[in-house]
């Protein structure tokens, strides 16, 4: 019999809930409390978040996101600013001691990437995983991710592009000029893809997190089976929420 895990499929969440969340089910997981965690979950409104060691007054015209709507949030994990709209997100919690994780960084990234990568495979599309965090289809990135390791646990997350608006990100994005951001968009058009655009068709979120659940499945051999946070995880994502992912000390520390 295969080893069960914990699926959570939250739908949409404001940029707190969703990192607070994350955060929530990494201290549960590291508590022996709940068992490994796969999550899929989208963005709404749409949001930038920027890597822990990022600042954001640097990485974001903060004028631009009010004026659209558009949250900022400062992540646990590293990595660069990421704009969140058109996409499927996950996140995995695991022990660092889990059999199915290699301790080595480098590979346990491999091995997590696989999972969206099998889960790509099911929508009919073949990608590639490039060290250490990006997956690409035809030469162009269709999915970024990052990790970090706490409480001897570890989470990792990462987008799949459902559609892209480059235009729109970079409006968001601050760029030393308007010469280099049209270069800048030129550049990411040709290295940015989406699910949409490899396709050509529109894919339901439903069916993208359904083809991502296999995949998960087939990567790890373990089933997943559908949950939901814990009353003790539910308080957590609050308080994270509220002491730390939309606090103005938290997101504009660096």
């Amino acid at each position: 019999m295969k080893e069960q895990w914990r699926l959570l499929e939250t739908g949409y969440g404001s940029a707190f809930t969703n990192m607070a969340m994350d955060r929530a089910v990494l201290v549960a997981n590291s508590e022996g409390k709940v068992l490994p965690t796969v999550r899929f979950y989208g963005w709404e409104p749409s949001a930038i978040s920027i890597g822990y060691f990022q600042s954001l007054a640097e990485e974001i015209d903060l004028d631009v996101c009010k004026k659209l709507g558009v949250d900022y949030v400062r992540r646990i994990t590293g990595g660069g600013a990421v704009y969140h709209e058109k996409e499927l997100t996950y996140s995995i919690v695991i022990s660092e001691s889990h059999r199915a994780i290699p301790k080595n960084i480098m590979e346990s990234y491999g091995k997590i990437c696989g999972a969206v990568m099998k889960g790509l495979e099911n929508l009919g599309i073949k990608s590639t995983y490039v060290p250490i965090n990006d997956i690409i289809t035809n030469g162009k990135k269709i999915s970024g991710n990052a990790q970090t390791r706490k409480a001897k646990t570890v989470l990792q997350h990462g987008t799949v592009l459902t559609d892209v608006d480059v235009e729109k990100m970079f409006s968001l994005l601050k760029v030393p000029n308007e010469k280099i951001k049209d270069k800048l968009i030129a550049d990411v058009k040709e290295r940015v893809t989406s699910i949409k655009h490899v396709l050509g068709k529109e894919v339901l979120f439903e069916e993208i997190a359904h083809a991502m659940k296999i995949g998960f499945e087939q990567e790890f051999n373990v089933e997943l089976v559908k949950g939901a946070l814990t009353e003790e995880e539910k308080e957590l994502t609050k308080k994270f929420e509220k002491e730390c992912f939309s606090a103005t000390n938290w997101n504009h520390r660096r």
